[in-house]
């Protein structure tokens, strides 16, 4: 085995960690998990007892939840600059962990029919959704990336939440996403992990 390995599933957030290695450009094995039978069952619950994907480990050392994938690999492996520069690191956190708490708090919420009262949106980390996808939108309009004018890791668990949300419709239409997404779709590691989960998934549908 690698010294990194990657527990994924093709259908989760799973892609997020895979495209976010392909940025990274390293090399890693993939152990693909079934939601209905390895993903609740050992040895993978010695890894993640949320029995939950994505999980890395690395040198022998775990990691879960996709922001902090993106985040750990950014830092394990500086050459390949997708951590934050001084001038970058604090749009760079703040909106890395915005998708990951408001964004994605509000866009679950959503999908299950739960809409806070005015006064449930005090303990609400995301108040609104209507004011968090307007927040959003802002955030990826102010700049090419969502740091300024290079791409980060943090552009790949936002962009994620960004391409996830038009694909299936939990986030509106706006131009300003469109655009965002268009120059993210476009790199070369996006495509490469795209199509390795898309063949992955073509390959467990098929056993």
């Amino acid at each position: 085995m690698a010294d990194l390995i990657l527990y994924t599933n093709p259908m989760s957030r799973g892609r997020i960690a895979r495209w976010m290695l392909e940025e990274a450009g390293v090399d890693y094995d993939a152990v693909l998990l079934d939601y209905a039978s390895t993903m609740k069952e050992q040895p993978f619950l010695s890894v993640n007892p949320m029995a939950k994907v994505p999980a890395i480990i690395h040198g022998g050392k775990t990691v879960t939840e996709c922001a902090a994938i993106c985040a750990y690999l950014a830092e394990a492996f500086p050459g390949a600059g997708l951590a934050p520069r001084e001038d970058e690191r604090a749009d760079y956190y703040r909106w890395l962990f915005f998708a990951a708490g408001p964004v994605e708090a509000a866009i679950t919420n959503r999908s299950l029919g739960v809409a806070p009262t005015d006064q449930q949106q005090r303990m609400a980390g995301y108040g609104t959704y209507d004011r968090m996808v307007d927040v959003l939108e802002q955030a990826v309009a102010a700049h090419e990336y969502i740091a300024g004018d290079r791409f980060t890791a943090a552009d790949v668990y936002v962009g994620s939440q960004v391409i996830w949300g038009a694909q299936f419709g939990s986030l509106p239409k706006r131009d300003a996403f469109d655009a965002y997404i268009a120059r993210l779709t476009a790199r070369e590691a996006y495509e490469r992990a795209a199509a390795l989960d898309d063949a992955a998934m073509a390959a467990m549908a098929a056993t």
